[in-house]
């Protein structure tokens, strides 16, 4: 469990923001599912997903998500863990490959989401990427509700990832705002 503890440079909970941050959601909670839910909302609602806001710069660590408010799934997973992580809590990164047609068509991407270890339940995958019309993630374990339901040709990848993918890492990297990003969506050659 402890490399899903780990501070990193992309998942930097010992940031100061982000350390207080994770100390502000904490209060009131009595135990791990609550904080957990209470990070959940907090990154799900309060932070933009940037395709959603179809503008904004590209964020990659968590510090920058806080920062400024907004990050596409992979960063918004990254703050996520981040909060976490910083109250003890082992967070995985978690991805699935699905179709990316509302941004252009005939396109397949992946999409980052959440692996959070609860103590009643076990590992639990969340996704907070954000509600809008269409996309309804919740947090309710054991019961999975993420944003978006597999459809034909789209799948998880099997791992929970300590880490960002090196793909992942380089999109979020290279492409520095909403346009770059649309059409230069990480992908992986993976089958299972």
């Amino acid at each position: 469990m402890e490399e899903y503890l780990v501070s990193t440079d992309i998942i930097d909970f010992t940031h100061p923001k982000v350390a207080e941050k994770a100390r502000e959601l904490a209060q009131g909670c009595s135990n791990d599912t609550e904080l957990a839910k209470h990070c959940f909302e907090f990154v799900r609602d309060e932070i933009r997903h940037t395709g959603d806001a179809g503008e904004g710069i590209t964020t990659l660590r968590a510090s920058e998500v806080l920062e400024q408010g907004q990050g596409w799934c992979y960063a918004k997973s990254h703050l996520f863990a981040a909060l976490l992580r910083a109250n003890g809590i082992p967070t995985a990164l978690c991805y699935q490959r699905l179709s990316c047609s509302e941004y252009v068509e005939g396109i397949y991407c992946l999409h980052g989401l959440n692996a959070v270890y609860l103590k009643e339940f076990g590992w639990y995958r969340v996704d907070a990427r954000g509600n809008k019309e269409g996309v309804d993630a919740q947090f309710n374990p054991p019961y999975e509700k993420l944003a978006f339901e597999l459809g034909k040709n789209e799948y998880d990848l099997p791992d929970r990832y300590s880490l960002p993918l090196p793909v992942v890492i380089e999109a979020l990297t290279t492409c520095k705002n909403y346009n770059e990003m649309v059409g230069h969506f990480p992908d992986i050659g993976y089958s299972i």
